[in-house]
């Protein structure tokens, strides 16, 4: 049995029997039967049902003359995206604001939860990440297609110079699919660094250094986030550009 947190033994008591069901559906057999959820699904889902009370709190104190605490942090963090978003990807950016803007809000929890007592960061998982990178390629991709069209969207594999274009062509689908690694591997390796460090500072010294590598990770967190949003806006721009 792998070492379960409280919250991830608490689901597996009272759900590993719709978990298994699931799985089945699928065709896919966990390991332990009888813990079927494993500690970053279970983070991933403290973390959806944060965002879910969040955004129910947003909408129940949804007002234009006394605006409650949780409408001026989404209207921040709405103003914050839409700003990036806008000298980004430009033209037609509002349409993918609320995309980035989950992404850099789960990102950021999933990233933040670590620093909780009992808790720890799913990003730090290699599944993680690549569920999110793959989520966003999957989507700049559709975008570019329905924005360009087929023939639009294909021509922007194959350059500039068309008599250049056979060689272009498998280079830049190597490149699109290069971005799900990138994407991966820059999340993955941050966080998991980053957690390495404080759990074996916290076991080898005092409170007051370890609270050090606390601020350190704190601030990869954010930057990390901030970066995975920024390069979603970057492929999507890039994706949904028209060549003038």
């Amino acid at each position: 049995m792998p070492v379960q947190l409280p919250f991830t033994a608490f689901l597996n008591q009272y759900f590993a029997g719709v978990a298994n069901a699931l799985l089945a559906m699928l065709h896919l057999h966990p390991e332990y039967p009888q813990a079927p959820i494993t500690n970053s699904v279970a983070m991933e889902i403290v973390v959806v049902l944060a965002l879910l009370v969040f955004f129910v709190i947003v909408r129940a104190t949804l007002s234009v003359d006394k605006p409650g605490p949780a409408q001026h942090i989404a209207e921040m963090l709405h103003g914050f995206v839409s700003e990036q978003a806008e000298s980004i990807i430009g033209h037609g950016f509002e349409r993918y604001v609320p995309f980035v803007t989950v992404v850099f809000i789960f990102i950021l929890l999933s990233n933040l939860l670590g620093l909780l007592p009992g808790f720890i960061s799913p990003t730090a998982k290699p599944w993680v990440p690549l569920g999110v990178a793959s989520l966003t390629f999957l989507y700049y991709q559709y975008h570019g297609l329905r924005e360009q069209g087929p023939v639009g969207y294909l021509k922007h594999f194959l350059g500039p110079i068309w008599w250049l274009s056979w060689l272009m062509l498998p280079i830049e689908i190597i490149s699109h699919i290069a971005r799900i690694l990138s994407l991966t591997v820059r999340l993955y390796a941050n966080m998991f660094a980053g957690d390495l460090v404080t759990l074996a500072f916290f076991s080898l010294v005092p409170i007051a250094i370890p609270a050090v590598f606390l601020g350190l990770h704190l601030g990869v967190s954010v930057i990390q986030a901030y970066v995975f949003m920024l390069l979603a806006m970057i492929y999507l721009g890039q994706a949904t550009a028209h060549d003038h």
